[in-house]
Parts: C-alpha cells; structure tokens; sequence
C-alpha cells in the first residue's frame, strides 16, 4: 500500500488536485509506469523515509512539475499566465496564515537545531538526595559504631563472616 499525501486546506497548484490530494511521483504505487514514463526509481519503495517524501514534497511546491498536471487549469495558467498564478499562490499564503496559532513561533535555520537551554527550573545535586526521599534500604544506616554500613564491603571482610560461620 501507497502512502497518501492531502493539503488540508488545497493550494493552487499544478501538483495539486483540487480536493487538496497531491500528485507526486514518490507516493505512486511500485514499478516501472509507461502511460506517465516515470520509472520504478521515481515512484513508491518502502525504503522511502519520511524525510525524503517531504523533501520532494517542497521541491515538487518549489518547481511545479506541468508536463502532467493534476490540476489542469494551474498548469496552463503557469505556463502562460504567470503573474496571474503568482497572485492566486499569494492569495492562497494569506488564507492559510488564519491556520497558524497566535503563539506559534516561527523556526528558522538558526533556531530549528538548537538544544534547548537549561531554563534552571530544576536544580538538584547528589547532596539533595537522601535516604528518605528515594527510600534507602536499612544497609545504609549507620552502624553501632557511627560508620556507614554498606552492601559493597570488602571481601575480606565476607570472608571472614563465613570462616566464623563454619565453626
């Protein structure tokens, strides 16, 4: 099965029927395709990343592909009329700035990669930790003798707890 790409809101454009499904040679089904001439190297693979449909996705809305349109009527207006389909493209950008959020914040190259920075919220060392808040176990109370009693002792001294066993 063939993924499937739709604008929610259709764009005028060559690729793009009017119903807002997209024609683009990477989402048509597997194989070789005579009617259209794409080859099996252009179309479907589930080899196919995200990455690399979406990729062709922005060249295909960069670089109108008019030799076989979906919508017939932007291809012709394209070729022949490109003031005209520049207007209609603008027209479609504004109406579709009403679907971005009011908070939303556009990325750029500079900010789209960079790591959040630590906002200091939370602050919390080793020495923060303590035997109450994550639960402890009994081994590391203190002994008789004020010293830390701790399940990683010394072999040497396991030995011996096993040599006054055996007597």
């Amino acid at each position: 099965m063939t993924p499937d790409f739709k604008f929610v809101r259709p764009l005028y454009h060559p690729n793009i029927y009017p119903d807002g499904r997209l024609c683009i040679s990477i989402l048509h089904p597997p194989g070789d395709d005579e009617m259209s001439g794409e080859t099996a190297a252009e179309r479907w693979s589930p080899v196919q990343r995200v990455e690399t449909v979406l990729i062709s996705i922005l060249s295909l809305l960069d670089d109108a592909e008019v030799s076989s349109p979906a919508n017939v009527d932007a291809g012709v207006m394209l070729r022949t009329k490109p003031e005209e389909y520049k207007g209609l493209v603008k027209k479609d950008l504004e109406l579709s700035k009403a679907d971005i959020p009011a908070d939303f914040v556009m990325p750029t190259h500079e900010t789209a990669w960079r790591k959040k920075e630590d906002e200091g919220d939370f602050d919390m060392s080793w020495e923060d930790s303590d035997v109450e808040s994550f639960g402890g176990s009994e081994s590391d109370l203190e002994d008789e003798d004020g010293e830390m009693d701790s399940d990683m002792g010394d072999e040497d001294d396991d030995m011996e707890d096993d040599d006054e066993e055996d007597k």
